[in-house]
């Protein structure tokens, strides 16, 4: 499908999505819309029955803890998407601001594209044994 088409399409789908509080503000909010929400829904609550896990609340945490940084970039939704690495950094600076801004380190600094290159071709090949190993890690950082 041509470029053109598919924004047509896009564009046809966010009309039909609802009220105008579903329209993105910015180009970030967009990207997360086209390539994020159709698991983690509109507001980021994922859904757990599905394995999706929610963002409100805690994914900054993932930041609070070594290696935390890293895993966001290197989850298959992440890692794989067909976003460039300076868009996808927007999306989860966008998505870290959104959902989970209190949770955020004091020194966060906001992705770079640079950053993100090499990360995405080291994706760990046991993603939820990762992700296991950074919510125990989180957790006692919420015990302290």
């Amino acid at each position: 499908m041509p470029s053109r088409s598919l924004s047509a399409f896009a564009f046809m789908a966010l009309m039909l999505a609802g009220p105008s509080s579903a329209w993105a503000t910015e180009p970030r909010q967009f990207d997360y819309m086209l390539n994020c929400q159709g698991c983690h829904l509109p507001d980021g609550s994922g859904n757990l029955e599905r394995q999706v896990p929610p963002f409100p609340g805690q994914l900054g945490k993932f930041l609070l803890v070594p290696g935390g940084r890293e895993y966001l970039v290197q989850v298959p939704g992440s890692a794989l998407s067909g976003l460039s690495d300076e868009a996808l950094a927007g999306v989860l600076n966008w998505m870290l601001e959104s959902f989970s801004a209190a949770e955020l380190p004091a020194d966060f600094k906001p992705y770079t594209g640079a950053e993100l290159h090499a990360w995405r071709q080291q994706v760990p090949t046991d993603v939820e044994r990762v992700r296991s190993e950074l919510l125990q890690r989180i957790a006692q950082k919420d015990k302290q």
